[in-house]
């Protein structure tokens, strides 16, 4: 296992003073960078430990803050929070480039790329960014089916994945199609990955306070769905870049 380095960053986003957890591979080298959104209860252990195995694996990573450092175990605190969030486009963009600014300026980071990761709110976070214009490799999001916009996905420019559990009733079928619709339509390079049986948040470990209803862990399918996202990095953002091609 590669020795990884940790720091946390503040920066100010949506009025607030965000805590970010950045991580940072071994060496003195740019590497190329995740911006990682957590779900809608906020950033936790659980997102501050898959940017460390980002980091392992080579990439510098900012597992990115959505409420100021805290954490809404509070099923209605976090939807009263959320929803309007998610309803507001722009503020989900500001959340996000303020991230990004963090992550470019680090100067471990190769600014030319970028790959945007998110889970639930944070997935669709990292969409908006895409639907914005932001230049990424990669867009990729578990639970956060969202759609935007009339026409702003056609600004995406790089490859997005997307994964769902099958029985997720908060991103349910017609949710995912007109997801999908929206990607075709605008001629995204998309894949949608849907994981049999799995609820909503299927990927995050059982947590000790209420959630909403919907939600449960799969530990098979978080396996897999964190496979399927190390595989679309290694696909399009490569920690060591080919510069013949």
């Amino acid at each position: 296992m590669t020795t990884i380095t940790t720091r946390t960053v503040e920066y100010p986003a949506d009025g607030l003073t965000m805590i970010g957890h950045l991580a940072l591979p071994a060496g003195v080298d740019r590497r190329p960078a995740v911006l990682l959104g957590p779900e809608g209860m906020g950033l936790s252990d659980v997102e501050r430990r898959r940017a460390d195995a980002l980091a392992e694996l080579g990439y510098v990573a900012l597992a990115f803050d959505l409420h100021g450092g805290r954490y809404l175990g509070d099923p209605e605190e976090m939807l009263a929070r959320c929803l309007p969030l998610l309803a507001d486009p722009d503020r989900m963009r500001g959340i996000g480039h303020a991230a990004l600014d963090v992550l470019r300026t680090e100067p471990r980071t190769d600014p030319d790329r970028i790959a945007a990761v998110g889970y639930g709110t944070g997935g669709a976070v990292g969409l908006e960014l895409g639907r914005g214009g932001v230049s990424l490799r990669a867009i990729g999001t578990v639970n956060a089916l969202t759609t935007g916009r009339p026409g702003e996905a056609a600004r995406i420019r790089c490859p997005v994945w997307a994964g769902v559990g099958s029985e997720d009733p908060i991103m349910p079928p017609a949710q995912r199609n007109a997801f999908t619709a929206e990607m075709q339509a605008a001629g995204v390079d998309w894949r949608l990955a849907v994981y049999g049986g799995a609820l909503h948040a299927f990927h995050h470990p059982p947590v000790d306070h209420p959630v909403v209803p919907g939600v449960g862990y799969h530990p098979r399918h978080a396996q897999r769905a964190w496979r399927d996202v190390v595989d679309l990095l290694a696909e399009c953002l490569p920690v060591t870049e080919d510069l013949r091609a």
